[in-house]
């Protein structure tokens, strides 16, 4: 994909994409001029604030190292964005050869490039859905035919209930998985967390404005997604921080403060 100008809006990109402007924050190549003057406004107005994406990616890989390390083999990864120079199956079979992914994401052309780029092998699948319809997910031919239920699964939310507002019921969609998961099933959920205080309120009016979506979640509505579950490591804390053994990481910026995540497990 790489940088496109002129024929950024000809092709439908008159709009950053999130997961293009992600990959631009983590140091990738595969997104528009668009996606990247985006990705800038935060290297420069809002300094220091790139460091979100940053510390989720990190927290994303630590907790696939978790649940693999428990012995979970197959994973679905929703709202998985561009491809990486990790990817979630690259990650899992360091520890469990043979591990079975579904990647989701609502963006055609992520689906389509994440196809090109991923798809390499039998156990690897990536799937336009909308977390928002789980029914249709489990439903459909790929996850049926790479994911068994009947077995522990993992189950990755990486962001992406940061774009379900809070009256869309954005905790509806885990809730769902959690009771048709199997007992030693995980849940990873990482999600902008509400604040008052100016920074907050800078970056979700940015992405809303420009996005026209984006919800940063109370801590009740993120404590309530993990009701019910065991939580590994030290709870929700900000992605920075997230250990599986509980071990303290960095203190936080100002900026990683707006970014949680926890990792749960199904008795």
């Amino acid at each position: 994909m790489g940088h496109m100008n002129d024929n950024d809006v000809r092709t439908g990109q008159a709009r950053p994409s999130i997961a293009r402007t992600y990959d631009y924050l983590l140091g990738g190549r595969d997104h528009y001029v668009i996606d990247e003057e985006f990705g800038r406004y935060f290297e420069k107005v809002l300094a220091g604030s790139e460091q979100i994406a940053i510390s989720n990616r990190g927290a994303l890989e630590l907790a696939v190292r978790a649940l693999t390390h428990a012995g979970v083999d197959q994973i679905i990864d929703f709202g998985c964005g561009l491809p990486a120079q990790r990817n979630v199956h690259q990650i899992a079979r360091e520890q469990v050869p043979g591990s079975r992914v579904v990647y989701l994401d609502n963006d055609p052309i992520v689906v389509s490039h994440g196809q090109a780029m991923l798809v390499v092998d039998d156990d690897v699948a990536v799937v336009q859905a909308d977390v928002r319809d789980p029914e249709s997910i489990r439903k459909h031919p790929e996850v049926q035919r790479l994911i068994s239920f009947d077995r522990p699964v993992g189950l990755l939310f990486s962001v992406v209930l940061g774009f379900l507002e809070e009256d869309a019921d954005p905790i509806g969609p885990v809730r769902y998985w959690v009771d048709v998961l199997a007992p030693g099933s995980f849940v990873y959920v990482s999600c902008f967390r509400a604040g008052d205080n100016r920074r907050t309120a800078l970056v979700q009016d940015q992405v809303r404005k420009v996005l026209d979506r984006g919800s940063w979640h109370s801590d009740a509505t993120i404590a309530a997604i993990f009701e019910g579950l065991e939580m590994i490591g030290p709870g929700v804390v900000p992605c920075v921080q997230w250990r599986p053994d509980g071990s303290p990481g960095p203190a936080p910026t100002d900026w990683e403060q707006l970014i949680v995540s926890g990792l749960a497990r199904k008795n």
